[in-house]
C-alpha cells in the first residue's frame, strides 16, 4: 500500500473536510436525525403508521391512563407517544436502531409526554414486555408468528392490536379499515379447557367440558346421564359467557369470568334474576396455542410479506 504526501492547501482541504463530517455526525447524534421512509432495519423497514391507523389502533384497544402501553419496533415513536397525550397512559417504544431511539425520546419531550412516555433499544424478541396491558406492533407476518408464544404467556385481557398484519391462524376479535391501512386487535384468552364441576343455587349438578383453541371454545354439559352441548360459547379475555339446556329444558345463561382453576360470575333464567354460580376444573388443561407457528402458517406468512415489500 502507497501512502500519498499532501501539500498544505490538501492538508488544509482534508482538515476542513474532517471537520464538516464531524460536524454533520455531531448533528445527527444532538437532535437533528431524520429517518427516511423504507430505510432498512434490523427486521423490517420502516414506514410509518398513518395518524387514522394509530387513532383506531389505541381506539380498538380502549386505551385509558391506568393502561401500560409497550409498542414493540415502534420506529418514530408516534404510536406510544399518541398513547400518552391522547390517553395518557405510560407508554414505552422498544426500537432496535438507537438512532431512532434518541429521536423517539426527543419527540416525546416536545410533545409534552416525557413525564410519561419513554423509549428503549432493545430486540423485540429478548426483552421483557410482561407488564404491557396493551401492546402495538407494525410488524411483518412472519414476526407476528414468532411473537405470538411470548404473548400467550401474558395475562388474560391483555389486548394486541397489529397494523396491516394477522397472527397465522388465530382470528382477530375485532377488524377495522383506516384510511389505507387494516387494523387487527386480540385479547389475550383465559385458558377454560378441560373438565370443570359446576354449582349453583336451584341448578342441577353439572360437568363441564371445553375444548378450546386461542379465544375459540366448544363443548358440552353432563346432568347426570343426559349430555347437552353448550351453546354460544365466548370467551373475551377472561369473560366467559355461554348457555346451556337444563334437564327441564329451560335455558341457562352463564356470565363470569375465569381465573385460573375457577370459574365464577352468574346465572340467569328467562324471567328470573341472575343468582351467583361457581365451577372449579377437575384435572390439568391443555394448551390453547401452539408453541411455534406450523409450517403452513410460516409459508402463509412469507408470501404476505413479500406481497407487501
Amino acid at each position: 500500500m502507497t501512502t500519498a504526501l499532501l501539500g498544505p492547501a490538501s492538508r488544509r482541504f482534508a482538515l476542513i473536510a474532517l471537520a464538516a463530517l464531524a460536524t454533520m455526525a455531531g448533528a445527527q447524534t444532538s437532535g437533528n436525525y431524520e429517518p427516511q421512509r423504507g430505510q432498512a432495519g434490523k427486521d423490517v423497514i420502516w414506514i410509518p403508521s398513518p395518524d387514522e391507523v394509530v387513532n383506531r389502533m389505541l381506539q380498538m384497544a380502549e386505551v385509558k391512563a391506568s393502561d401500560r402501553v409497550f409498542d414493540l419496533g415502534s420506529g418514530d415513536g408516534k404510536i406510544a407517544i399518541a398513547a400518552g397525550r391522547n390517553y395518557g397512559a405510560r407508554s414505552t417504544g422498544l426500537e432496535f436502531n438507537p438512532d431512532m431511539v434518541q429521536l423517539s425520546n426527543r419527540l416525546a419531550k416536545e410533545a409534552g409526554v416525557a413525564d410519561k412516555v419513554n423509549f428503549r433499544q432493545a430486540d423485540i424478541f429478548v426483552a421483557d414486555f410482561s407488564s404491557a396491558t396493551v401492546v402495538t406492533m407494525y410488524l411483518l407476518p412472519e414476526l407476528n408468528l414468532r411473537l405470538r408464544p411470548k404473548l400467550f404467556t401474558m395475562p388474560p385481557g391483555t389486548r394486541v392490536v397489529s397494523h396491516s398484519f394477522t397472527m397465522g391462524d388465530w382470528q382477530p376479535d375485532e377488524t377495522a379499515r383506516a384510511g389505507t391501512g387494516e387494523v387487527f386487535l386480540w385479547r389475550i384468552p383465559a385458558n377454560a379447557s378441560g373438565q370443570w364441576k359446576l354449582t349453583a343455587p336451584g341448578v342441577a349438578e353439572a360437568g363441564l367440558r371445553f375444548s378450546q383453541k386461542y379465544q375459540m371454545l366448544e363443548g358440552d354439559a353432563e346432568f347426570g346421564p343426559l349430555r347437552a352441548s353448550i351453546v354460544q360459547p365466548r370467551l373475551s379475555g377472561d369473560v366467559l359467557r355461554f348457555q346451556v339446556r337444563d334437564p327441564s329444558g329451560v335455558v341457562l345463561s352463564f356470565d363470569g369470568k375465569v381465573a385460573g382453576n375457577r370459574i365464577t360470575g352468574t346465572v340467569s333464567r328467562p324471567g328470573q334474576a341472575a343468582t351467583p354460580f361457581q365451577a372449579t376444573r377437575e384435572g390439568e388443561p391443555s394448551p390453547i396455542a401452539e408453541r411455534a407457528p406450523d409450517p403452513a402458517e410460516l409459508s402463509s406468512a412469507s408470501l404476505a410479506a413479500s406481497l407487501a415489500r
